[in-house]
């Protein structure tokens, strides 16, 4: 017990390291090519803050742990809105392009939406049982390359948009960065994930919940530690494009390619959870364009943390 204490301490102190050098150098590269933050935060960051979750779900998926697997990612994008933008703007208010509001949270609910239709065949197609196949996991897949193709054929970026202040590194040492940040995150993920679940477990707490929060909570930590260090920088895009775009990827990208390789059985317990997820798109849009300019003040972000705490409640009083 106290081996894993450890661990999870180390694993959180290289998540900041990592996250700190992620955000820096993606920071500088998008400046140096002229894209916006907000689209490397959508793609290279979000890409790189949810391998935690791909290596986690693919493991999980060829294990046979269906509700660790479906419950990682449906518990991973309810905590990265409610729990990581709310700390995140508690550290600093966080403003939202007109473009995020528009298209990137409408697609991120889109993602929980169609989920929750693939998921759910005794619902919809009145079946014995409900399984994302492996052609759910290539439709995911294809709505993937879809959200890549948006993303980077308007990745120039917008001459409206407020310019943010970045500190521009030779490209080399920026890539360098990213790497070894993206490294940090997966190896502190994983540490962290591998620790909180063996002291879970001591304490007899099933694979269902261990899903939703334990593995949850620690394969989002890599989104936490970014998404704060690039608010308390000034780097909203980012900031809101590694949520938004983590949330995306995790739906069409990491449960497309496990549910690709393993089909995956889904008990329609888990729709309370879905419902929970689609929630917090609808949240963040209503905030994001609610009251003065386009941003999530501190207020907004106590509210998405006291959300995620009343849910946390019901998953323990439920379990």
């Amino acid at each position: 017990m106290l081996i894993d204490i450890l661990l999870i301490t180390v694993g959180m102190a290289l998540l900041i390291f990592s996250a700190n050098w992620l955000v820096e150098g993606a920071s500088s590269i998008a400046a140096r090519l002229g894209i916006a933050p907000l689209t490397i935060g959508l793609t290279v960051v979000a890409f790189g803050t949810s391998m935690p979750e791909l290596v986690v779900n693919v493991m999980a998926s060829f294990g046979g742990n269906s509700g660790l697997a479906i419950g990682n990612v449906v518990g991973s994008n309810t905590i990265n809105i409610f729990l990581i933008l709310g700390i995140a703007a508690l550290v600093r208010p966080i403003n939202v392009q007109s473009k995020t509001v528009r298209i990137e949270i409408p697609f991120s609910l889109l993602a929980a939406i169609v989920l929750f239709i693939m998921a759910n065949d005794i619902l919809f197609d009145g079946m014995t049982e409900s399984v994302l196949t492996r052609t759910d996991g290539l439709t995911l897949l294809a709505f993937f390359l879809i959200f890549i193709y948006y993303t980077f054929s308007s990745a120039k970026s917008d001459p409206l948009a407020p310019a943010s202040e970045v500190k521009q590194r030779k490209t080399w040492l920026s890539i360098i960065m990213i790497i070894v940040g993206i490294g940090g995150l997966v190896g502190g993920g994983k540490v962290i994930v591998d620790s909180a679940v063996s002291m879970a477990q001591l304490l007899g707490v099933s694979d269902a919940l261990i899903g939703l929060t334990v593995v949850a909570i620690g394969t989002s930590l890599p989104e936490l530690a970014t998404s704060v260090v690039a608010a308390y920088k000034g780097n909203s895009d980012i900031a809101v494009g590694n949520v938004v775009g983590s949330n995306i990827f995790n739906v069409f990208m990491v449960l497309g390619i496990s549910g690709t390789l393993n089909p995956i059985p889904f008990h329609p317990s888990a729709n309370v959870d879905l419902l929970v997820t689609c929630l917090a798109s609808v949240l963040l849009f209503v905030f994001a364009v609610a009251g003065p300019g386009r941003k999530i003040d501190r207020k907004e972000g106590i509210a998405f943390i006291l959300f995620y705490l009343a849910y946390l409640g019901y998953l323990i009083y439920g379990a």
